[in-house]
């Protein structure tokens, strides 16, 4: 079981525990008034993602060179329900899980995983400055500013299980129907923004010159974050949720092949689209 099933599994047991002690509520409840404090929630969903061009830094025993202005995309699987609603499967997408708590009224804290995938385009020419000496190799040699091909025996280069975003979020949440005193008692018309920032672990499959390569959960960098979203909350409890996110991401410490004194470097600017399904609920307390 992974990590991300693992996750889920726990959150959805909590939620079945602690939903059997709610209340519902009085019939004397103003739902113009903010009723968040207090409630959790949880979900689940899917991304699709973009990134800037990057400059990738490669220094190992017998190489040490530059790949300037590197173009890559996001690697979203093709849409088939029994991959994306499979919980054994759930990996495979491009996927964001997050459990939060609302300490006030208006704003939330939250924490989870931005499940990325990032995908270096081959065949690509970028400048490439640095030298190579590995035994036998043709691309040995000093490049300086050198137009270079990125050819796939030369290169692959992917964070494809993926480009793990782990990350804690502070968004604020307001109900447009309450701007205008029209809450509703079924419905809620939630605006969103947010600031985030997280530890980036990546699952880097990367092959250079055909050699071994690493690929192993790592802890690679950090990242921050900011979005914008809207929710729309049906009977107070489920929800659906777009956001559109963007932020930056650095990794000095990439492991690119199984000798551990290897390292890739990388920073880029990232964006995501999101789509979310969940759930929100208040422990329920005794009337005195």
């Amino acid at each position: 079981m992974t990590l991300f099933q693992k996750s889920l599994a726990l959150a959805i047991l909590w939620i079945l525990m602690i939903s059997s002690t709610y209340g519902q509520g009085t019939s004397s409840f103003d739902y113009n008034k903010p009723d968040n404090k207090g409630k959790f929630f949880v979900f689940w969903g899917w991304n699709i993602s973009g990134y800037t061009k990057s400059d990738i830094s490669f220094n190992g025993t017998d190489h040490d060179f530059i790949l300037k202005s590197v173009k890559a995309k996001d690697n979203p699987t093709p849409w088939d329900a029994s991959v994306y609603l499979n919980p054994s499967l759930m990996s495979i997408p491009q996927t964001n899980f997050k459990i939060g708590y609302f300490f006030n009224d208006h704003f939330n804290v939250s924490v989870g995983v931005d499940h990325m995938k990032y995908l270096m385009i081959n065949d690509q020419t970028v400048k490439m400055t640095g030298y190579i000496e590995r035994d036998g190799s043709v691309y040995n040699g000093i490049y300086n500013n050198t137009d270079h091909t990125l050819s796939n025996d030369f290169l692959l280069f992917e964070h494809t299980d993926g480009l793990n975003y782990i990350n804690i979020e502070l968004t604020r949440v307001d109900d447009v129907l309450k701007w205008f005193n029209k809450g509703q008692k079924n419905l809620e018309i939630n605006l969103l923004e947010g600031i985030g920032i997280g530890a980036l672990m990546p699952k880097t499959n990367a092959t250079f010159l055909e050699g071994e390569t690493h690929d192993e959960f790592h802890l690679a960098g950090y990242g921050l974050n900011l979005k914008l979203g809207m929710n729309l909350t049906f009977f107070r409890y489920f929800f659906i949720q777009g956001e559109i996110k963007g932020g930056f991401i650095d990794m000095p410490d990439i492991r690119y092949s199984t000798i551990a004194s290897e390292r890739a470097n990388q920073s880029f600017m990232f964006w995501e689209s999101n789509i979310l399904f969940g759930f929100k609920f208040k422990i329920a307390h005794k009337n005195k």
